[in-house]
């Protein structure tokens, strides 16, 4: 819910004021698509084939295979057995991985296999390739009582430094890309077209570069773009000082001065459980990005949002969820 003159009723949005400056422009050399082939990983990659195509990037198409020499540390297979079974593994993952490429024609592309541990060997590749944003997939299943991302997207989330897409399994409607056959050429659309952007933010230390961001891929895109912040907790309403003057002056305090926006961005206050507003939001203004704050992989990957209400806005968004670490 939120607040407009009082009343608990609609949403409270403020225009800001053209103007003087730009934002310099988005760099995107290296992409990386971190798939396991399910369909929630082919899911994602039109998004990171569009990204390239937009940016002019260089994909780098990853597969981790599990490091089946566990399975000889628990009797579970003899050293033939074992040679036998990462061979065989690393041929298919190859071939798959072939098909990716095959189907991305005309982006410039690398691929990579590994064994091993997941982030461990994903992020050999971030740091040897500069890696500037990481596409992932995940099923968002629930499972005793919390969001289960799946070990890849999970794995990724919680440690990564640089940015990350994630795609969920309730992606639709004109956010959500198509997938075309395995023997189809061309992947993406020429375009990629984001119209509405929502970062939601609680105002943590790195609340300014995140809102920064967010402007500067609205200005990319042509797009407009909300800032939301939600009050959890608003049991404070009318005290002195107030939350929702403080949440509205704090929005406000994002935005750079001199900056010029093609499309003037708006702020919103709202009440309630964050996650819940979030995709509320986001579903009102038919969002084709969430942006989301996540702190240091020092914070074992808690998010701005607490780490259950991030995987909760991931699990259900009927957008990609764009989440930028400190």
């Amino acid at each position: 819910m939120a607040l407009v003159d009082g009343k608990l009723e609609g949403a409270q949005i403020e225009t800001v004021g053209k103007m003087t400056t730009t934002f310099s422009s988005l760099s995107v050399r290296n992409v990386l698509f971190a798939t396991d082939f399910s369909p929630s990983s082919e899911a994602a990659l039109p998004y990171a084939a569009a990204i390239c195509r937009r940016f002019g990037s260089t994909l780098h198409n990853a597969h981790v295979l599990f490091d089946a020499s566990l399975l000889m540390m628990t009797g579970g297979a003899d050293y033939v057995s074992l040679r036998t079974i990462q061979e065989g593994d690393i041929s298919v993952a190859g071939q798959k991985l072939d098909q990716i490429s095959g189907r991305i024609e005309g982006i410039p592309h690398r691929n990579y296999i590994r064994c091993g541990q997941v982030w461990r060997k994903l992020s050999g590749i971030i740091d040897d390739h500069q890696i500037d944003l990481i596409v992932v997939g995940t099923h968002g299943r629930t499972g005793l009582g919390k969001m289960l991302l799946g070990s890849v997207a999970e794995d990724i989330l919680r440690h990564a430094s640089c940015p990350v897409l994630t795609v969920g399994p309730k992606v639709s409607g004109r956010a959500r890309l198509p997938v075309p056959a395995s023997h189809g050429r061309d992947l993406a659309p020429p375009e990629l077209e984001l119209r509405q952007l929502l970062c939601a933010t609680n105002f943590a230390a790195s609340a300014e570069r995140i809102a920064q961001a967010a402007f500067q891929l609205a200005e990319e895109f042509h797009a407009r773009l909300t800032l939301l912040h939600v009050l959890e907790d608003y049991t404070r309403l009318g005290s002195d000082p107030d939350p929702i003057e403080e949440g509205r002056t704090k929005l406000k305090d994002l935005i750079p001065v001199n900056a010029v926006f093609q499309q003037l961005p708006e702020t919103l206050i709202e009440l309630g459980r964050a996650s819940e507003c979030i995709l509320k939001i986001a579903a009102e203004r038919e969002a084709d990005v969430i942006i989301l704050g996540a702190r240091s992989s020092a914070d074992l990957g808690t998010t701005h949002l607490p780490w259950s209400s991030a995987h909760h806005v991931i699990a259900h968004a009927h957008c990609p969820v764009l989440t930028i670490r400190e």
